[in-house]
């Protein structure tokens, strides 16, 4: 579903379509000037330390910015990051990706036909942080879309918006008490304990879920030689079948079940940076696979197989027998090199 409004300036309007919608700028107005007991947002994170009243005092000026426009009887507008302006980032070994000092920006202005829903949107989420942030709970992606399906008609929208927000906010989503929805999996030599005490045991018999908190894991123990991140999850319930993990040493392999999330990806950092051992990737021959092995180590694309028009896909390999990938080719691979 998706939300239209009139043309002309309505200040009623740009706050949702009905009476729970229109107090909405309102009840984030006062909770802004309400005193907050300031609580951790959490365990250290390695990545970045961000108290909650830094994070509710961002979002305080933000609103702060929209009661002065209105004040000043001007249409209030949000300045969000280009997002899809790849102009905006560089690369650096040490960190990979990152933004430029001097990005570009795109507007959202509350009184335009076309943008004014998102604008309303935005401030919806924002509450929503604010009283996570304040009570110090937390919620999924999946849980905000599910409080009002009608409102956000789809899952894109609030990934876009929470997106948006983390950028015009320059914190952290983890840090917003916004969890994703973790998709990826984990096997072989590895224990650890997650963040609310959980002992986790990833052997090949018991393959675990990798943790939404990557960040609050600790007590990592293993004796892996390498990881190995497998593409497709056929191919890594395979391999756990054929028993690969204790086959040839012991290894641990992560499976983010196609294009990887980000739960996945901070899995992977993590484990380089406590284990310090070899990281190999098992993917298809092709555009997808290539670009999946990259959102891994760099989060960008490489046009090379788009230009041969060539591609080779795991699969093709059970045609000379069912075990070949774990019996020849792994180990041939790992033993003697040839990867990309």
């Amino acid at each position: 579903m998706s939300l239209s409004l009139p043309g002309e300036t309505d200040w009623s309007a740009f706050t949702l379509l009905d009476h729970h919608r229109i107090s909405l700028l309102r009840s984030i107005k006062e909770a802004a000037r309400e005193e907050t007991r300031i609580v951790e947002t959490g365990p250290s994170n390695n990545i970045c330390q961000i108290t909650s009243s830094e994070i509710l005092g961002a979002i305080e000026n933000v609103i702060q910015d929209i009661v002065t426009s209105l004040a000043r009887n001007k249409a209030p507008v949000l300045t969000l990051v280009n997002r899809s302006d790849w102009g905006n980032i560089q690369f650096k070994d040490s960190v990979g990706l990152q933004m430029i000092s001097h990005y570009t920006t795109r507007k959202i202005k509350s009184d335009c036909p076309k943008s004014a829903p998102k604008f309303a949107l935005i401030l919806k989420i924002l509450s929503v942080i604010y009283k996570m942030v304040q009570n110090n709970t937390y919620a999924t992606k999946r849980d905000i879309y599910y409080s009002d399906t009608l409102l956000f008609g789809s899952q894109s929208v609030v990934d876009n918006i929470v997106n948006d927000i983390s950028c015009m906010l320059k914190i952290p989503r983890r840090s917003l008490h916004i969890l994703s929805t973790t998709k990826g999996c984990i096997a072989g030599n590895l224990s650890y304990t997650e963040e609310d005490g959980t002992k986790v045991n990833c052997t090949c018999s018991a393959t675990a879920v990798v943790p939404s908190n990557v960040q609050g894991i600790r007590n990592v123990i293993t004796d892996a030689k390498f990881i190995l991140i497998v593409e497709k999850d056929a191919t890594f319930q395979r391999l756990l079948d054929d028993d690969f993990c204790n086959k040839l040493s012991p290894c641990i392999m992560i499976t983010g079940k196609g294009v990887p999330d980000l739960n996945t990806r901070l899995l992977v950092r993590k484990l380089w940076d406590t284990c310090h051992i070899p990281i190999f990737t098992l993917m298809d021959a092709d555009p997808h696979g290539i670009e999946i092995m990259c959102i891994y180590k760099y989060g960008s694309v490489m046009e090379i197989m788009a230009a041969s028009k060539m591609k080779a896909e795991i699969q093709a390999l059970t045609s000379l027998s069912s075990d070949y990938l774990s019996r020849v080719y792994l180990p041939s691979k790992l033993q003697f090199g040839g990867w990309i």
